[in-house]
């Protein structure tokens, strides 16, 4: 019989809020292990737990960056993960077509079908959305400074707004062993997913278990040229224009001539020189609306210790 953990980020909303969702729970016959953490940081520990205690579907009642940190942690355990998009973007629920009720949501990690989705890794840390460097995480810095929790999605806006004076920066990225790029750049993105920040679509061709990672970089710089960026990523055509490139890859190692800022699902995690970023393919099972003929993947090895 399986064995339901919840954790949950108490900041976090949706619907009636958590006595909806052990209501929702207990109709279904459901007595769960029960965490509550107060900040997306404490979830890998509740996570842990969990699992020590013989969870096998752990639902993540938060945002983005709850997720990634459960994520984290779950990657190639045989556990299954349920979303229930709490937070303020909710981008893996959102590319997962997750239903946004406590019931629906509920329904599909209980009911649903569960699908084997690939993660990325940087800097040893797994993301499930994307991460990027340069100008993306300078916005989400910004934003994690009380920003978000009163404005939402517009703190992207207006941190964006901010930050598009920011200089570009000298750097060179090797992907799958060559050589991709030399030259000065604002900002790196690499993503798992088409919708990332702002519902913006950048990478049409990227698919959460195709064993692969979409990666951007952009030359833009100042406030005009990063308006013809957005402009082209509102269409999906990023690879369209002349201030950015793209490319599929396994692994992309990026080196910078000074600090950058980097994140990773809506996280900022400091400044660095030097990023490793690899694919782990079938990393974890989530739970998806039920389709006809799906089948449940395998979790895949760490490829980490081979690259």
């Amino acid at each position: 019989m399986t064995r339901v953990a919840v954790v949950a980020h108490t900041k976090k909303s949706l619907g009636g809020g958590l006595d909806e969702l052990r209501s929702v729970l207990a109709h279904e016959g459901m007595e769960p292990l029960w965490f509550e953490v107060s900040k997306s940081k404490k979830a890998p520990k509740a996570v842990k737990e969990a699992v020590a205690e013989g969870a096998d579907l752990v639902f993540v009642w938060g945002g983005d960056g709850t997720v990634q940190r459960c994520l984290d942690v779950l990657a190639g355990e045989d556990v299954d993960v349920a979303i229930l998009p709490a937070g303020t973007a909710n981008l893996l629920a959102t590319n997962l077509e997750i239903p946004k009720t406590i019931a629906g949501a509920v329904q599909v990690g209980l009911h649903g079908d569960r699908k084997a989705l690939d993660l990325g890794r940087i800097n040893g840390e797994h993301f499930a959305v994307m991460a990027g460097a340069g100008l993306d995480a300078l916005m989400i810095r910004d934003a994690d400074r009380g920003l978000k929790d009163k404005a939402g999605r517009l703190a992207y806006v207006w941190t964006g707004i901010r930050n598009v004076k920011a200089r570009k920066v000298p750097m060179k990225i090797d992907v799958d062993g060559q050589r991709w790029f030399d030259g000065d750049a604002s900002c790196v993105l690499i993503a798992n997913v088409s919708t990332i920040v702002g519902g913006l679509a950048p990478f049409e061709r990227a698919e959460p278990d195709d064993g692969l990672l979409e990666v951007g970089v952009v030359e833009a710089e100042g406030a005009v040229q990063w308006a013809r960026v957005f402009g082209r990523m509102a269409v999906g055509r990023i690879d369209s224009s002349p201030l950015t490139r793209t490319t599929s890859a396994r692994r992309i190692d990026v080196r910078t001539k000074a600090e950058i800022d980097y994140e990773l699902d809506g996280g900022h995690r400091g400044s660095t020189r030097k990023l490793k970023i690899r694919v782990r393919p079938d990393a974890v099972r989530i739970c998806v609306p039920a389709e006809t003929g799906t089948e449940v993947g395998e979790l895949g090895p760490d490829p980490e210790a081979a690259s």
